[in-house]
């Protein structure tokens, strides 16, 4: 349990430690004056609207910090706009423990940070906080609002606001928008991307979209073949035959791992799941303690299929390589594993013992070349296999060389 706790607070050490190297990149901001001034930002890529961010006038500049109070817009080149607005925003709880019974929004006047999605004679902005999430339009001159999408309960059931259609479908007429596309429209930053360029494309005005396949390529599917270096040990307090030492052997592992990216902080984070057999093979044979001139032949046989399922943190080199480390929870589900004692002599087995695994950790460094090769060692943490047998104590060990290729 120890060296659990010790691979967990590392991996968050390493973590929380990396969080400093996120680069400082081009960009700009509007002060109160409605002065630009060009500047070094720090893209933390915000999954939740900023209230400030960090600056640099220069490389060797020291950093600097300015606030929502002091800026009415600031961006990143070629990556993201933000502008300061004084909006009304309602923040009703989409959780059913906290949701309102009001089908009307409670609005409350907020000076934010919105996120510029789409810019032109139609806008869109998005504000996000935790798992909240706004979406405003401006039209022309008019002033921001929120588009209204709300749910609350009414005799018990959840019912939706969804007049954000209706405003739509008033306000934004164009021949190339169906009816039923304002109907099938989702409160989703896509769907309304969509019918805001399509407007805009209508108006026959120019318009920028800020948000271009933003959302692509957020999935991986890998292929990881690779080298299991693993050991197992029984220990019977009670019984010194039993006392095993199974020596470390290599063994193929063969994984198909799912990786989800998260969409923000520059897509660093990842999910990732990883189905893999793998199997350990190995014979002992020692003299028994108990009858003269017998030998004692050991046997385990153990194929299973685990299951890691962790986080991924990815540390930027360059264009086309980086650093990762990973920290997984592993399943583990054996196949026809045993671990049997037999005496030489006639091949009697006195002792079958079936394989059953607990759950253990496993920590991994690795590199990824060009979004497509990658190389991996990884450690697991120690994992009793006989579970089921209380007066047995088991001990499962293994190092992992891994190599990968990304199938998309």
């Amino acid at each position: 349990m120890r060296k659990q706790l010790l691979l967990i607070t590392l991996f968050t050490i390493l973590c929380v430690e990396s969080y400093s190297q996120i680069a400082f990149e081009k960009g700009y901001f509007i002060d109160e004056s409605n002065k630009r001034v060009d500047c070094l930002i720090k893209n933390v890529d915000w999954r939740s609207n900023p209230t400030n961010f960090e600056y640099k006038l220069s490389q060797n500049d020291t950093v600097q910090e300015a606030t929502v109070q002091a800026v009415k817009e600031f961006g990143i080149n070629n990556f993201s706009k933000y502008i300061r607005a004084k909006i009304n925003i309602d923040r009703s709880s989409d959780q059913i423990d906290y949701m309102s019974s009001e089908r009307n929004p409670s609005f409350q006047e907020e000076l934010l940070f919105l996120k510029v999605l789409i810019e032109g004679p139609a806008s869109l902005f998005q504000y996000t906080d935790g798992s909240l999430t706004r979406f405003f339009y401006k039209l022309d001159d008019s002033e921001i609002s929120q588009l209204v999408y709300k749910k609350y309960l009414r005799d018990g059931k959840m019912l939706v606001n969804t007049s954000f259609k209706q405003e739509l479908s008033l306000k934004m007429k164009c021949e190339k928008i169906t009816s039923k596309e304002i109907e099938n429209l989702r409160y989703f930053n896509r769907d309304l991307e969509k019918l805001f360029v399509k407007y805009n494309e209508c108006t026959g005005l120019g318009y920028v979209n800020l948000n271009p396949n933003k959302n692509k390529d957020l999935f991986n599917l890998n292929i990881r073949p690779g080298l299991n270096y693993s050991n197992l040990r029984v220990e019977d307090p009670a019984s010194d035959f039993t006392n095993t030492d199974f020596g470390y052997k290599p063994g193929f592992r063969i994984g198909v791992e799912a990786e989800f990216i998260l969409p923000f902080n520059n897509n660093i984070w990842s999910v990732v799941a990883e189905p893999t057999y793998q199997y350990y093979k190995s014979e002992e044979s020692k003299k028994s303690s108990l009858i003269s001139n017998e030998f004692i032949i050991s046997k385990v046989d153990y194929k299973s299929i685990e299951l890691p399922i962790g986080v991924r943190r990815y540390f930027h080199l360059n264009d086309k390589s980086k650093l990762f480390a990973n920290l997984s929870y592993v399943l583990d589900f054996p196949i026809n594993s045993y671990v049997k004692y037999i005496r030489e002599s006639n091949g009697e087995v006195f002792y079958n013992l079936d394989i059953r695994a607990k759950r253990n950790f496993a920590l991994g460094v690795g590199y990824k070349y060009n979004d497509r090769f990658s190389s991996e060692i990884r450690y697991y943490t120690n994992r009793e296999v006989l579970n089921e047998y209380l007066y047995l104590n088991s001990d499962y060990r293994t190092i992992s060389l891994i190599i990968g290729y990304s199938l998309f």
